[in-house]
């Protein structure tokens, strides 16, 4: 068999293999020699049937199973011959399949780059300072409080203005005719929380309850709706009400409604340990990001095209199904995707150099999780989610996809652990941080 290599580009290769006549005769005889041992063909005992009646009944199965075993063998053969390791399936391109010819074909793939490390000590990473003050714990009292407030009416007569909960009727027009969704009878509306389309709140503003107005506005240019982004609307509005928000005192009604705490100390701690839970996970995977990203950037390495290209497309279905889940159209998303091409682009890229990188140190460092490490997750899975530890297993155990993925977790954080050990580590308040 003879084969000759020729590059496309930094990462490309094509292999042109050509498989002698001697090779393709001997297996299209065996092909047939096996079709011949076990078929059942009127008027002959099975496998005695004549060979040019086999080749004559079953030429084109024939050529589809030697053409794959030709091209599989061949293919294989001529990788390790080149020591080439493809991250990409071929694309193949073969000449016609003869029985006493030779067979030539070419198979065109990306290869997996060379990873150099370059510096993995020293890298330069701030991370967020976690803070839960009690300003952030008077934040959420704030809001538990107003979740639970009664709205009663403003006996004194004057003017809404920022803050008052203005009770509405309206009515949307564009060129006359009545606005899709634009229509509300006793709407509660915050004035100041700009929940509305830019002017609707400060028209509003200055009215005196049982006032009419006419608010001529427009949809923003950026509007959601591309249908009415930009166009000129017209609301009729009655101001029915002015109403306050009158938020419960914090006292021990107030505290017991929101679960079992003896008192607002209580109940404050409770608060901190929730914030401090979550704000915890949130500065630990924004850290994590900035460790990879710090990695990247200090052992920059090229990506190859169709693996980008493929990682992209996975990371706008993502992005496409939460988005739908929230309620955007396909058009709306289709504008969002165009938007935001540049950065699904980066993404893509930067996901396939962490994975290449985390990939080598592991490797490099022993990192690679033991199956010790892998039973100690799984365990610790069970006891989280209180599954059966049996049914945990059998879920990462069962599918090759799955454990890949729970392996490439475990791996990472030791990677993240292993450069975070010998990293210039910042901690600044979150306003100071350079990137957030």
């Amino acid at each position: 068999m003879k084969t000759s290599l020729e590059k496309k580009g930094n990462l490309g290769r094509k292999l042109t293999v050509e498989v002698p006549v001697e090779t393709v005769k001997s297996t299209f005889e065996r092909v047939y020699k096996g079709l011949q041992k076990n078929a059942n063909i009127k008027g002959f005992r099975k496998g005695k049937a004549p060979i040019q009646m086999i080749k004559s009944m079953y030429t084109d199965k024939v050529k589809q199973d030697v053409l794959e075993e030709l091209i599989n063998e061949a293919y294989a053969h001529a990788l390790d011959e080149h020591s080439l390791h493809p991250v990409t399936q071929p694309q193949v391109n073969f000449d016609k399949l003869e029985e006493a010819t030779v067979f030539n074909f070419t198979a065109e793939f990306e290869i997996r780059p060379e990873v150099k490390i370059r510096k993995i000590d020293k890298l330069q990473i701030e991370k967020e300072k976690l803070d839960v003050n009690n300003e952030k714990v008077d934040s959420i009292l704030t809001q538990l409080r107003e979740s639970r407030a009664q709205l009663v009416p403003i006996i004194e007569d004057r003017p809404a203005q920022k803050g008052d909960v203005a009770e509405v009727d309206f009515a949307g027009t564009i060129d006359g005719k009545p606005l899709e969704g634009g229509t509300a009878a006793g709407h509660k509306l915050e004035l100041g929380s700009n929940s509305f389309i830019p002017g609707f709140e400060d028209g509003i503003l200055g009215m005196r309850a049982g006032g009419q107005k006419e608010l001529h506005l427009s949809f923003p240019a950026d509007y959601g709706h591309k249908e009415i982004a930009g166009k000129a609307v017209v609301f009729a509005v009655t101001l029915k009400a002015v109403l306050r928000k009158d938020l419960p005192p914090i006292d021990e009604a107030f505290v017991k409604s929101l679960g079992n705490f003896e008192n607002i100390e209580a109940l404050r701690k409770a608060i901190s340990d929730d914030v401090m839970q979550e704000d915890s996970k949130r500065v630990q995977d924004e850290f994590k990001s900035r460790v990879l990203k710090a990695l990247v950037k200090e052992n920059p390495l090229e990506v190859p095209p169709t693996l980008k290209a493929r990682q992209k497309q996975l990371i706008i279905a993502d992005v496409e199904e939460r988005t739908k889940k929230q309620g955007m159209t396909p058009t709306d998303f289709e504008e969002y995707k165009a938007k935001w091409d540049k950065d699904f682009d980066e993404t893509a890229e930067f996901v396939i150099q962490t994975h290449f990188l985390i990939d080598t140190l592991a490797e490099e460092n022993k990192l690679v999780p033991t199956k010790a490490e892998i039973d100690a997750r799984i365990d610790r899975y069970a006891k989280q989610t209180g599954v059966e530890q049996a049914r945990v297993r059998e879920f990462y155990m069962g599918d090759r996809d799955r454990l890949n993925q729970l392996v490439y977790q475990i791996t990472e954080e030791k990677v993240v652990n292993f450069l975070v050990e010998r990293a210039d580590v910042t901690e600044l308040p979150r306003e100071k941080l350079s990137e957030k």
